[in-house]
């Protein structure tokens, strides 16, 4: 199989710990793309209509994209103990989990987009504002009910890729306040599948004609 990836997305990263989790990495041919929505790359809108990495080519040549459907597809190609959970108490606490790590990331995206990423004259303080206010109260939330679960779900891995690129990308400082949250973040830090997908790389976006972080 082949993960059209990109190094410094909290989205690609997370296909690609939950691999490393399930004993599938070495199945997987990762193959780094630099996308941006201000700069066309043909060879991945031919494979998603959307731009965007990640895409996971499966051995029938079949494309999949959304990090959510990878990761499913991912689970259900090894025998062990499921990403989704199949008892419905753990199974949509993790799913919701999920949920809040992906808005955490697509606000915090946004967030950069209004703090460095959209030329001067065209930032919007308010909307940064409120894209951060989302983060706050997602991050409170995450506080007071993350849980340790000695097997990781795909909640537990989307939270730690959001924040890790949160916390790669310097938009907002998480663990401040937040003991239980801090404590879990860096224990699950620790993980070789974490350590091994470390983010890393910039954007280009052709709107400031320079190299970013993204």
């Amino acid at each position: 199989m082949k993960l059209l990836y990109q190094t410094h997305s909290p989205y690609a990263r997370k296909t690609l710990v939950a691999a490393h989790e399930l004993g599938l990495a070495n199945r997987l041919q990762v193959i780094h793309h630099e996308t941006s929505p201000v700069v066309r790359n043909d060879e991945v809108f031919a494979l998603n209509p959307l731009g965007k990495v990640p895409v996971l080519i499966c051995d029938d040549d079949l494309a999949l994209f959304d990090s959510n459907v990878i990761c499913e597809y991912l689970d259900g190609l090894h025998d062990g103990p499921k990403l989704i959970p199949t008892d419905p108490s753990r199974r949509y606490r993790a799913l919701r989990n999920q949920a809040i790590a992906t808005g955490i990331a697509d606000a915090g995206i946004a967030v950069r987009w209004e703090t460095e990423r959209r030329p001067i004259a065209t930032r919007w303080e308010p909307l940064r504002e409120g894209q951060l206010r989302k983060i706050i109260a997602a991050c409170d939330f995450l506080e007071g009910n993350l849980e340790e679960n000695e097997t990781p779900d795909i909640g537990d891995i989307a939270v730690a890729t959001a924040l890790s690129w949160i916390e790669f990308r310097q938009v907002y400082a998480f663990c401040d306040a937040r003991p239980r949250l801090a404590t879990w973040y860096a224990r699950f830090c620790a993980r070789e599948s974490m350590r091994v997908t470390a983010l890393h790389g910039e954007t280009v976006d052709i709107a400031r004609s320079a190299s970013l972080r993204e």
